[in-house]
């Protein structure tokens, strides 16, 4: 595994990412994935599945202190009170006492942006959550967490792969030491079948998954969480640290389209 360091944290370079995950099938895959050497857990609110990661985690051998946790708010949640009380109930279905990353999961037009940031940092001071975060924001509404927060933003977690780079908000939270957290690292499904991925894989003797997962994580300040239900696909985003792209490599992985990226984004919502 490599890591990323933030704010001197260390950050797994691959996590697991549950949304849409229930029931048995998360929990089974949260175990197996703890079980196989995942450390990094992502889930939200919005998931419906704290309580399941909870129980994973629970019943796995790894202490929770080893775990890199993740939950994010409903952005419904915009005024203190509710955002405090929201969280709380968070800690009471994961089963602990702290979460180690707390991000706001969209930016909501109708909520103040520094009531939610001063509420996550106040959260912080109070040892509910280690760090706090953002989700969904882009550069500029980035930047405004940033301002009105009272500690550190550590990560913006967004949708982030070869057709959708981020270019910008890449650049933005490497010169400010923000982590930048990829999300569905794939495209839903979308890198598989891609030439460039393909060829390279043959090169290396990797999948097209292995490739677009190594071009992720080889960018410095990214770390993925990578969805999977399955044992041989959990191993196999694992397996991804003993090669290297090039230079030349990693430029023709990333292909801005937003074609590609909008067709990536209604798979999701498919659930494809």
């Amino acid at each position: 595994m490599e890591y990323e360091t933030i704010h001197g944290e260390e950050i797994p370079k691959v996590g697991l990412g549950t949304w849409r995950m229930e029931g048995a099938t998360c929990r089974d895959a949260v175990g197996t994935a703890l079980d196989l050497g995942y450390r990094h857990i992502d889930t939200a609110q919005a998931y419906g599945n704290e309580r399941q990661v909870g129980q994973a985690i629970e019943h796995s051998d790894v202490d929770r202190d080893d775990i890199f946790l993740t939950t994010k708010v409903w952005p419904m949640h915009r005024k203190r009170p509710d955002i405090v009380n929201s969280v709380h109930e968070s800690l009471a279905q994961l089963g602990t006492e702290y979460v180690d990353l707390l991000l706001i999961h969209w930016p909501n037009p109708l909520a103040s942006t520094g009531e939610v940031m001063r509420t996550l940092s106040d959260l912080q001071s109070d040892g509910v959550a280690r760090h706090i975060g953002v989700s969904n924001f882009d550069t500029g509404q980035l930047e405004t967490a940033r301002e009105e927060a009272t500690v550190d933003v550590f990560t913006d977690q967004v949708q982030f792969h070869p057709f959708n780079p981020q270019a910008e908000l890449l650049d933005y939270c490497q010169r400010n030491d923000v982590l930048l957290t990829a999300y569905s690292p794939l495209a839903h499904g979308g890198a598989m079948h891609d030439h460039v991925l393909t060829e390279l894989g043959t090169k290396y003797d990797k999948s097209p998954a292995q490739v677009a997962l190594r071009w992720v994580t080889q960018q410095d300040g990214v770390v993925t969480i990578p969805k999977s239900t399955s044992e041989a696909h959990l191993k196999q985003n694992l397996e991804i640290f003993d090669f290297e792209l090039t230079e030349t490599e990693m430029a023709l992985v990333a292909r801005p389209s937003r074609l590609r990226t909008g067709m990536s984004m209604l798979r999701g919502r498919l659930g494809r």
